[in-house]
This record gives structure tokens, C-alpha cells and sequence, in this order.
């Protein structure tokens, strides 16, 4: 179990930095001199959506295999790499090209 804690809260902690749920923290917290309420506010939101996840994770492990579950987040991980190292050209705007 430890070594599944340690890399559940490794793999969130580096996908949490510089993310826009912080950035917003950031923001909130630098216009408000209540730094603790933004800190608990912040983080019983991260830990409610974190507990959402994790029984919407449990309920589709529960339908589908392990496997087929790897497979489908590796595509769509893959997908979503191959959009970010080309992005698709942009299309004229309509104005550009006379159709209106």
C-alpha cells in the first residue's frame, strides 16, 4: 500500500504544479488577506474532486477490465500528445474567404 500512496501522491503532486487550479489559488489568495481560508477552501475542493474521481474510477474498473482500461487512457493520452506536437493548421475564417 505504501508504495502506491507514494505514487498516487507523487504523480498528482507534479501534475498539480503550475496548473490552472493553482494559478486560480494564487490569484484568489494574493486579492484576500484570509490565506487560510483560501488554503482550506483550495484543498477540500482538490480532495472532493479527487474523491469523485476515485469512485469513478472504481465503477468503470468494476465494468471493464484492467487492460482494456490501459489501452483506451494510453490512445487517449497518444491522441492528445500528437495534438500537441502538431497542431492542426488553422482554416481561413469565414470572413477571410468571402462565405458569410
Amino acid at each position: 500500500m505504501i508504495p502506491l500512496l507514494i505514487a498516487t501522491f507523487t504523480t498528482v503532486f507534479l501534475a498539480e504544479l503550475g496548473d490552472k487550479t493553482q494559478i486560480a489559488t494564487v490569484a484568489i489568495s494574493g486579492t484576500s488577506n484570509k490565506p487560510m481560508a483560501v488554503f482550506i477552501g483550495s484543498s477540500s475542493a482538490l480532495v472532493l474532486a479527487s474523491f469523485i474521481a476515485v469512485l469513478a474510477g472504481g465503477s468503470i474498473a468494476a465494468l471493464i477490465p484492467t487492460n482494456v482500461l490501459k489501452i483506451l487512457a494510453s490512445i487517449g493520452f497518444l491522441i492528445i500528445g500528437i495534438k500537441l506536437l502538431w497542431p492542426l493548421t488553422k482554416k481561413p475564417d469565414d470572413h477571410q474567404t468571402g462565405k458569410i
